[in-house]
């Protein structure tokens, strides 16, 4: 089966948040599966200059007001790529999603470069039986397969996060190639607006999002607009959990780590705390409780809640660290509570990837507190290092961390803590627990074992997406 996924971003090259990690990895599972999946994405400069080029597959004179576009062949390390190469929109340097005057535009012309592939196949006729696009940047991609000729291949759509949902002016509709009969519920319109993630929630031929929870969330509350669409689609939507990279997120092999361990060697791990503290600026104090926090400083991941029980947790005797940017104001925030204890809590803004591995190798607690979390790496990435994730019950936190009771200590199945509501209350008397637990060594390393042999790799995910494929009905081309 040939596959090509759309996406916006791909580790290393290009990375926001946790779309770049899924894209770095499944395609990379799913070709070990025996399809053939490649990747289109922009060819940001970075990207270019990375990368190994292979020549063109498709060249267009004008696309979507932009000037002269290519689509060009090129490899990464186990992972065949093509780049649409535009640089009026994509030869800029920052965020991807930055530069709002012509956003519409830029990422309806990596939509509309996707479903040339899946219709017309490149240069050395390689087709697509699948277009799988990942978030609103690849929203319109089942559109211009839906509104335009010839063959059809399946269509499908990945929500990494509903929240970001790509609506732009009705007035861009015939720039954006779209027909007019197109501006329909049934089609692009979204509230008066072209809904980008809408259209291929409406038209693409199944629906995926990275979750069993954030699954049925959507369809609820947590839907952003689109849980009625969602409730229609029930039957063509799947939950399927992301996984992580055993390849970058192994703390046996971490070449970012001043000492690696494993399950069978934990010991190992003790050296990585005093190294992480140092560099943090935090006292090297071997018996204080050591939580983290390592998130985009945005309401929906809740570190605000962790703001209200900055100065109980220093009361208890524990630290904190802190790795994120964000909202402007919880950066203060968190740096006032830094210059408030000295030594005791410490904060880096920014994101910082080999900072990032020490803080899971040498946390006891991973604070992710989120409002809403559609899976969430960063609980998995803990567990994987052997810290214990402490973690709202939403989404895929909900399914990939099993909270501490009496009942899962007795079985062996607790792997971190949970709370429910979203108030720093309930975040304090989660804590409280954790605080708890850490006074009982012999339980800690329970619990704390459990979550490091948990499988969280990227077969299992692969091999579920494969299945969903197959249940689309074949188009007879």
């Amino acid at each position: 089966m040939n596959v090509l996924f759309v996406t916006s971003e791909l580790f290393p090259y290009v990375k926001t948040g946790g779309l770049g990690d899924v894209m770095a990895a499944l395609p990379r599972a799913m070709r070990a599966l025996g399809a053939d999946v490649r990747v289109l994405l922009p060819a940001y400069p970075a990207l270019r200059e990375a990368v190994d080029l292979q020549g063109e597959a498709a060249a267009f004179p004008e696309l979507m007001g932009g000037g002269p576009a290519r689509i060009l062949r090129a490899d990464a390390p186990g992972l065949p790529l093509y780049l649409l190469d535009q640089p009026t929109f994509f030869d800029r340097p920052g965020n991807p999603y930055g530069h709002p005057g012509d956003l519409a535009r830029r990422f309806a012309a990596l939509a509309w470069a996707a479903a040339h592939l899946g219709r017309a196949g490149d240069a050395e006729g390689w087709r697509p039986d699948v277009l799988h696009g990942h978030d609103w940047p690849a929203g319109l991609v089942p559109a211009y397969v839906a509104y335009g000729d010839g063959p059809r291949p399946a269509t499908v759509m990945t929500i990494h996060n509903i929240a970001f949902q790509g609506r732009f002016p009705a007035s861009l509709l015939g720039g954006l190639g779209l027909p007019r009969h197109a501006f329909t519920p049934e089609g692009v319109e979204f509230h008066g607006d072209i809904g980008f993630l809408k259209a291929g929630l409406r038209l693409a031929d199944r629906l995926s999002t990275v979750s069993p929870t954030y699954a049925r969330e959507i369809q609820q509350a947590n839907g952003h607009g689109l849980e009625g669409l969602l409730t229609h689609r029930n039957g063509s939507l799947r939950g399927i959990l992301n996984g992580v990279d055993r390849v970058i997120w192994n703390p046996a092999t971490d070449h970012h780590l001043v000492s690696r361990y494993d399950l069978k060697h934990p010991s190992r791990r003790a050296p990585n705390r005093p190294d992480f503290q140092r560099r943090m600026g935090l006292q090297e104090d071997p018996g204080a409780p050591l939580f983290v926090a390592v998130s985009r400083l945005d309401p929906l991941k809740g570190l605000d809640l962790v703001l209200d029980n900055v100065d109980y947790l220093v009361t208890r005797g524990a630290q904190l660290a802190v790795i994120g940017t964000g909202d402007f104001h919880a950066e203060g925030a968190f740096r006032q509570a830094a210059q408030r204890h000295p030594g005791q809590v410490a904060v880096f803004i920014g994101y910082d990837e080999a900072l990032a591995h020490r803080a899971f190798a040498a946390a006891d607690v991973v604070l992710v507190p989120s409002r809403q979390e559609p899976c969430g790496l960063t609980q998995l990435y803990a567990q994987a290092y052997g810290a214990l994730p402490l973690v709202r019950r939403t989404g895929g936190l909900a399914d990939t961390v099993v909270g501490m009771s009496p009942e899962t200590l007795a079985n062996d199945t607790a792997t971190g803590f949970q709370f429910e509501a979203a108030n720093g209350w309930a975040l304090g008397e989660a804590i409280n627990r954790a605080l708890a637990l850490f006074q009982d060594p012999a339980t800690w390393r329970q619990v704390q074992r459990r979550g490091m042999a948990a499988e969280f790799g990227w077969e299992a995910p692969a091999r579920a997406y494969l299945d969903l494929y197959a249940t689309i009905p074949s188009k007879g081309y």
